[in-house]
């Protein structure tokens, strides 16, 4: 690859991240273009250099967003000489130490960006659906393993299981928010054993 396309992709994930960390504490309305690139350290004029359009560069962030996401997720759900139950708890732990209300070092952007751009802008809802999906696509597959692997037992299917339990942490994350508080993500913990473990 050449020099001058690496430092290109550099950039632009420079921006990435720069938006990313800066979205995650104000949201995406209340964040200007020049704020993301003065952080990312890009001249003013070059954003779209980098993207065709702020709809475009939405879609962007968001697509990083959940590939870092599923891949922090799928490391999780890998973890050797666990069942699989245990591999869920322990995404709930990194959901919880990762999406509570104080500092979620840019990992709670679907949390905080959700309800607000869903009505802004079309790319980006369809962006935070495929990423969502994926999402409770794993937790199925990891439903039906402990299913097999006897370490869990649901009373609905494992799809329907694991999108009550994402809506439900989803809901938890915004509350933990509201009240400045960890209570709803630990009474989530406490509701999501019921729900899973035999």
């Amino acid at each position: 690859m050449p020099v001058t396309r690496t430092r290109s992709a550099d950039t632009r994930r420079n921006i990435l991240d720069a938006a990313q960390r800066i979205m995650a504490h104000k949201g995406y309305s209340a964040v200007g273009l020049n704020e993301v690139l003065a952080e990312a350290g890009v001249p003013k004029g070059s954003f779209y250099h980098y993207f065709g359009s702020k709809d475009a560069f939405g879609e962007a962030l968001l697509e990083s967003y959940f590939d870092a996401y599923l891949a922090d997720m799928d490391r999780v759900l890998s973890q050797p000489g666990q069942s699989a139950a245990e591999h869920l708890m322990g995404y709930w732990r990194m959901w919880r130490e990762t999406q509570s209300f104080d500092e979620c070092q840019g990992k709670c952007l679907a949390v905080k960006l959700g309800a607000e751009v869903s009505d802004l802008s079309e790319p980006m809802r369809l962006s935070l659906k495929k990423g969502t999906g994926a999402i409770v696509e794993r937790l199925e597959r990891v439903i039906i393993s402990g299913l097999s692997d006897g370490s869990i037992a649901i009373d609905g299917t494992p799809r329907e299981t694991a999108q009550i339990l994402y809506d439900m942490w989803l809901g938890a994350s915004v509350m933990a928010k509201i009240h400045r508080s960890l209570e709803p993500l630990d009474t989530t913990t406490a509701m999501t054993r019921r729900l899973l473990l035999p």
